[in-house]
């Protein structure tokens, strides 16, 4: 008798084990199912972007941008191809004059005009560094005698430098003031700016020079 009683239990608890069956697997089916997102997936170039954030400021040296492209490579790295295409571009677009990547003692208006002013003429500043090539050349001279023409050459040609910079800049200072009204103009940096420009040899000039000389500024 007890074993027909528990024959009849589990038959009539068959149809509730399969019910509970069924209901986990209708449940982890459920669990497992996801719903549409109702949207189209973003691309990646569109999911970088936001990643990527807001663009960092531009660096304020030569030093802190060195530094900044280390971080940037270990970051990201990228083939040696990638980073010299993308370096090379810097520069053209530097040496083209564009102010976004120019350091920040050549970037505005103001700088860009005084370099025109510069460029547009000749200057005795140009030769100061064939100068200082010539004066190391007479140094290794064993002649006495040459040593002391190259030094009395070299010493009038300084003086003569420091002259024409002096009112080089004086000149320049008040053009810029003039072509600039609305600017706060420092003389003693733009004057120094000025020198320091015309004081490089033209074809080593950064950014290079957009006026000949004798054109009309």
């Amino acid at each position: 008798m007890r074993f027909l009683r528990r024959n009849s239990t589990t038959a009539t608890d068959s149809p509730d084990s399969e019910g509970a069956e069924v209901a986990e697997s209708i449940e982890s089916q459920a669990k497992s199912y996801t719903p549409g997102k109702g949207r189209a997936t973003p691309k990646r170039r569109e999911a970088e972007g936001k990643k990527r954030g807001p663009v960092a400021p531009p660096p304020r040296s030569t030093r802190e941008a060195i530094k900044r492209n280390k971080e940037l490579r270990k970051s990201n790295p990228t083939s040696k191809e990638d980073r010299r295409a993308a370096a090379k571009e810097r520069r053209e677009r530097m040496m083209a004059g564009e102010d976004k990547y120019l350091l920040p003692r050549d970037r505005g208006p103001v700088k860009a005009y005084v370099r025109d002013l510069v460029d547009s003429r000749r200057n005795l500043l140009g030769l100061f560094m064939p100068l200082a090539i010539l004066v190391f050349v007479a140094l290794l001279v064993p002649s006495p005698q040459i040593q002391q023409i190259a030094t009395l050459a070299c010493t009038l040609m300084l003086v003569g430098m420091i002259v024409e910079g002096f009112f080089s800049g004086r000149r320049i200072t008040k053009q810029v003031r003039e072509k600039f009204p609305k600017e706060t103009v420092n003389g003693r940096s733009i004057g120094w700016y000025a020198f320091i420009r015309a004081s490089q040899i033209r074809k080593l000039r950064v950014p290079k020079p957009r006026v000949k000389p004798g054109d009309a500024v």
